[in-house]
Parts: structure tokens; C-alpha cells; sequence
């Protein structure tokens, strides 16, 4: 993994810019959701999950607070407060060989996270829809 792929993720994080993530992502991209059973495939549904959860956990609070790389990814710890519930997780983010994601999981806990994480990112996908 190149140095300049994580750079890239993390300069999308920083600057919410919706372009930087659809040129960062593999056409081919997966998306693995903490509440949803399968993985989602292509760069169109990981383009809306992922900007979709950046809606709902960016911002103000949003934190990552650990990093751990491997030669073509990274595990990112993030924390987030929202409504009172502490909701810590993980992004699990593989790249590719031209420095794009092609695999991003997300693990959240604790049991009331998820919960509140499934109906609001529930809302801004039907949201986004409309």
C-alpha cells in the first residue's frame, strides 16, 4: 500500500469532498456494513454507504484514535458520541495496487451503537434516494 492511499482517506475524511471519494474508490470496490448481511459490490453502493456514513458520523466528535497498516491496507479505530451512545469501531480498508479502496469493512460496537447507527444511516440512505 502506498503511503499516498491512506493520505487520500484521510484527506477525504477532512474535507467531506464527495469527488475525492468516488476517484478513491476501485470500480470494483466492496462494501461490508455492520447491519446489512452481504457484502455490497461496486463503486456506486460503496460510493453511498460510505458517504452516507461520513453524513452521519463525520464531522465534529468523529475521531480516529488508532492505526494499523499492513502492506496494502489499514485498521482505522474511530470513535463518534451521538445521542448520548459512545459508538466505537473499526474501518477495515484494503487497497489496491493504483492506491484505490477496494474493500472497506466497518465494525461498530456496543449492541446500542449498531442499533442507532442502523436507523440513522436507514434515514440518510432514504434520504439520499429521494
Amino acid at each position: 500500500m502506498s503511503m499516498t492511499a491512506l493520505d487520500k482517506w484521510y484527506g477525504y475524511i477532512k474535507s467531506h469532498d464527495r469527488a475525492a471519494l468516488w476517484d478513491l474508490l476501485h470500480p470494483d470496490a466492496i462494501f461490508e456494513s455492520p447491519v446489512v448481511h452481504t457484502p455490497q459490490r461496486g463503486r456506486e453502493i460503496t460510493f453511498k454507504y460510505l458517504s452516507g456514513a461520513e453524513k452521519v458520523l463525520g464531522g465534529p466528535g468523529f475521531v480516529y484514535i488508532g492505526e494499523w497498516r499492513s502492506d496494502d491496507g489499514a485498521v482505522l479505530e474511530f470513535e463518534r458520541e451521538i445521542d448520548g451512545i459512545k459508538i466505537n469501531g473499526v474501518d477495515i480498508i484494503r487497497f489496491s495496487d493504483d492506491g484505490r479502496i477496494v474493500h472497506f469493512k466497518v465494525m461498530v460496537r456496543p449492541l446500542k451503537a449498531i442499533n442507532l447507527l442502523h436507523r440513522l444511516m436507514g434515514e440518510q440512505l432514504a434520504a439520499a434516494v429521494k
